[in-house]
């Protein structure tokens, strides 16, 4: 039976406005999170007399929680609609966002974020969903462009609004403060959000891909954390590394099998869609990497403070949630194609004029250049979304949407120790067996153009994904 495309819901503008505000403001306040809770992570060493590594896991519990699950609660959107599951999600994380504020032993705190990473799967999985949805493709560029705005305006407010509430009021507002954000965004949801349209026939949910889905994924988070930490010879790492292997390929195998899987093996026959994911794995790659780095050569090599550190890495964000908007209108006037073809080669431009920083690099020379970047991302990420969901049927929005969540937060796990080992290694080569932490500035200099020159050619091969992708411009059947 072939797929119905996606057609709008016949909504008046005004109600568009408004159903933007309220999934905008759901996916703010979970992307918010991501960066306050880092900046916490001293504080609640303190708060709750522990180590540093047990704390950790208030961050990788939600993590592989919330990559973990994606597939399997955005494939429930498809079956029952997307705007329940997405207002259970905000309910979901709201009320956990109480509980971790009012948590009395780290134990309590590592297991109500990972309730947090529960809401989070379908606030991520299914905003983009809805936007598809309701909004007619000669708008959903500049929509996509609004929600992805949105994105990086969180993570660059995180760190700065995490620092404040920490100094004013504590670590427990950091996560109360999500409470009044939920209650709003509800609201919206409830009011303004129209129910989906249920595709006839009956669907059937897939047990065993989801389970085979989520061991995979948390097997992987896992594996590539304890390996960044332990390292990747480390039996722990090896094991979990496996199963994920062992897992994928099995689910592989029952997807291909069953009549109703999670997940049509068949959607990545379309090279619109297949090579958008591709094209946006490989940016968030670079994005994730760039953003370990960089701190290392501002804090050694120029000897900024962290207040310093920390305003001059929200540039690019804030420039990227700017530009964002903007190019969702372009892409939806002039073509996806051009404006995220344009957006790579100016990503590719910067990190090549990055890569020329030394010792004598200016506060000038960083804003300039990582203007450069992060105005590249924006015209990048925008357009390839608005693309990729396009490429969907309507059946299919909320998986596809899934699968670009899960393209953003696999990019980052490969992202960070594939970076780390090669800025690692070029540290090393001038100075044999020395770590970075205590390498003298002209070896971070050499491990810092050395890791952003092969950031460069990773977006190069984002590119040519990018190229492949727009060549193929046939909608998704089954």
């Amino acid at each position: 039976m072939p797929q119905l495309q996606v057609q709008p819901l016949a909504l008046s503008d005004s109600q568009k406005v408004w159903v933007l505000l309220g999934v905008g403001l759901g996916v703010f306040m979970s992307t918010l999170d991501v960066g306050i809770i880092n900046v916490a992570l001293p504080s609640l060493v303190q708060a709750f007399h522990t180590d540093f590594p047990t704390t950790q896991w208030t961050v990788l519990s939600y993590a592989l929680v919330s990559s973990g699950l994606v597939l399997g609660a955005t494939r429930l959107g498809d079956m029952w609609g997307k705007k329940y599951l997405y207002l259970g999600g905000l309910i979901i994380f709201s009320l956990s966002s109480l509980l971790c504020g009012l948590a009395h032993s780290i134990e309590w705190l590592i297991g109500f974020r990972a309730l947090q990473g529960l809401g989070a799967v379908f606030i991520s999985g299914l905003g983009l969903a809805i936007i598809t949805e309701v909004f007619p493709a000669s708008e959903r560029g500049r929509a996509v462009g609004v929600i992805g705005s949105v994105v990086s305006l969180g993570i660059a407010f995180g760190p700065s609004v995490g620092g404040l509430l920490l100094d004013w009021s504590g670590w427990r507002t950091i996560f109360l403060i999500n409470v009044p954000l939920g209650i709003i965004a509800s609201f919206l949801i409830v009011r303004v959000v129209p129910p989906s349209i249920r595709i006839g026939g009956k669907q059937q949910f897939d047990p065993f891909g989801a389970v085979l889905a989520t061991l995979t994924l948390g097997s992987f988070g896992l594996g590539m954390t304890l390996g960044q930490s332990q390292g990747f010879g480390s039996a722990n790492a090896l094991i979990l590394l496996s199963i994920a292997a062992i897992s994928f390929v099995s689910f592989l195998v029952v997807e291909a099998i069953l009549e109703q899987p999670l997940l049509e093996l068949s959607l990545f026959r379309n090279l619109q869609l297949s090579m958008g994911l591709l094209s946006g794995w490989l940016a968030f790659i670079v994005i994730t990497g760039v953003l370990l780095i960089t701190p290392f050569f501002l804090e050694r090599v120029k000897g900024y403070s962290m207040t310093k550190i920390g305003l001059l890495l929200a540039v690019y964000p804030v420039l990227t949630g700017l530009i964002s908007p903007l190019a969702g209108i372009l892409s939806d006037r002039f073509g996806s194609r051009l404006i995220s073809s344009i957006g790579l080669g100016l990503m590719i431009g910067g990190c090549l004029g990055i890569s020329t920083f030394d010792a004598q690099m200016t506060e000038l020379d960083y804003i300039l250049l990582y203007s450069i970047y992060g105005i590249g991302l924006g015209l990048f990420q925008s357009p390839n979304n608005s693309t990729v969901m396009g490429a969907a049927s309507r059946e299919r929005l909320g998986i596809v949407s899934g699968l670009l969540s899960l393209s953003r937060t696999s990019g980052g796990m490969v992202g960070v120790p594939l970076m780390a080992t090669v800025f690692g290694a070029l540290v090393a080569s001038v100075i044999p067996g020395i770590d970075v932490s205590v390498a003298p500035a002209e070896a971070i200099v050499v491990g810092f153009q050395g890791t952003v020159r092969f950031a460069a050619l990773i977006l190069c091969g984002a590119a040519v994904a990018s190229v492949i992708r727009s060549s193929n411009r046939k909608p998704v059947h089954k």
